[in-house]
């Protein structure tokens, strides 16, 4: 059976068994390129899924954010070493929110290893959109720049500088601020001008911040990521967060329609499986980035304790995975989910041979992403 027989296989069992409404793959390898689907594009007209649909990429977006301030340090506009109090003084204030900005890094934003907490985690956000009555409230609501800071600071360190990884959306957003401090350019233009362009991504965007939906073809986005009717958001952490889901059986929510603006430089990029393949071969490969910014972007930490995906280490905005699981062949990758859309794409390092799968729901089970990378790679992960 071929790599692309067993890569099909694998997508309609992800909608049989693993309760996906729609997946699809694009793989490239060399000369070689294929397109899988299985599922629908929406459950209402059973509109079958298709290549080139618009999607949005979620923490995806991590990768570009890293790129153009690794870009920006290849120009000596900046240094991953320079502090956030160099560029954003008083915005981490140890007597204000316990964060001291002259001790954490842009690096340090960059790996998840500043001490931020997990802040999807924070209960301002649980509140607004974890149950499916407060997403129904806010899903068109706007946040500015200044929402986005004041959240990353909302909850105390997790730890010290560079101690331990912990996913950390804030960190990026403070790494978004930097770039517009830096640059005197929004993001969107400088990600345009410095990955986009470059990369040729023709259709790939970062989101208006007014954006509800998607100038082209794309997917219904469905979603059943809520926590069950009275459960007290307070109470919720990084370790007890899945035990709180609401009950399996409901229907899910069209979420299609929404607000993704509180993303941004954390992940508020849409793109489409062509596009997040060229990005990774070119950010796996190297071929994007100076080499002296290419090794520091692939220098992975430990995301062990981090409430992460397993079997896995963090360099800056994307994942390697742990070559201990994947005897000693090295993958390389991005990985985003949002409301009712998760998108993975992985690929060798010398950006050769890559696969993208996106899903209109957020991911399911880690088995949708490791046996589709056996499918296609041979590398069973975590197995």
């Amino acid at each position: 059976m071929s790599a692309n027989e067993n890569v099909q296989q694998v997508l309609d069992w992800a909608v049989a068994e693993a309760g996906v409404p729609g997946i699809v793959a694009e793989v490239k390898e060399g000369g070689r390129t294929w397109f899988g689907a299985a599922g629908v594009a929406d459950l209402t007209t059973g509109a079958a899924r298709q290549q080139g649909e618009l999607l949005h990429t979620g923490s995806s977006g991590k990768a570009f954010t890293a790129a153009v301030l690794l870009a920006l340090e290849a120009e000596g506009r900046l240094s991953l070493d320079d502090t956030v109090g160099t560029w954003l003084p008083g915005v981490l204030d140890p007597g204000a929110n316990g964060y001291d900005g002259d001790r954490i890094t842009i690096g340090h934003l960059l790996s998840n290893t500043s001490g931020l907490f997990a802040t999807g985690l924070a209960p301002e956000v649980a509140q607004r959109y974890a149950t499916r009555e407060g997403f129904a409230r806010h899903r068109f609501d706007v946040s500015t720049l200044t929402d986005m800071l004041n959240l990353a600071v909302s909850q105390p360190p997790v730890g010290m500088p560079g101690e331990r990884f912990e996913y950390a959306n804030g960190g990026f957003h403070l790494a978004g601020a930097i770039i517009e401090k830096a640059t005197g350019n929004s993001y969107a233009d400088e990600v345009e001008r410095r990955i986009i362009q470059p990369l040729g991504l023709a259709d790939t965007y970062v989101r208006p911040a007014a954006d509800v939906g998607y100038p082209g073809p794309h997917p219904r986005a469905y979603s059943k990521l809520f926590f069950k009717d009275g459960t007290d958001l307070a109470t919720l952490t990084p370790e007890n967060w899945e035990s709180l889901m609401e009950e399996p059986g409901l229907p899910p929510l069209d979420v299609t329609e929404v607000n993704s603006s509180g993303a941004w430089s954390a992940g508020n990029v849409v793109s489409t499986t062509t596009d997040m393949i060229r990005l990774v071969s070119a950010l796996a490969g190297g071929t994007l980035l100076p080499p002296a910014q290419h090794r520091r972007m692939w220098t992975t930490v430990s995301t062990e304790g981090g409430n992460w995906m397993p079997h896995a280490r963090y360099g800056m905005g994307l994942f390697e995975f742990d070559k201990t699981v994947t005897a000693g062949r090295p993958l390389r990758g991005v990985s985003g989910s949002l409301w009712g859309s998760w998108i993975f794409a992985v690929g060798a390092p010398d950006g050769r041979h890559t696969l993208a799968v996106h899903t209109n729901t957020e991911w399911k089970s880690w088995d949708v992403l490791f046996k589709i990378i056996e499918a296609e790679f041979g590398i069973s992960v975590g197995r």
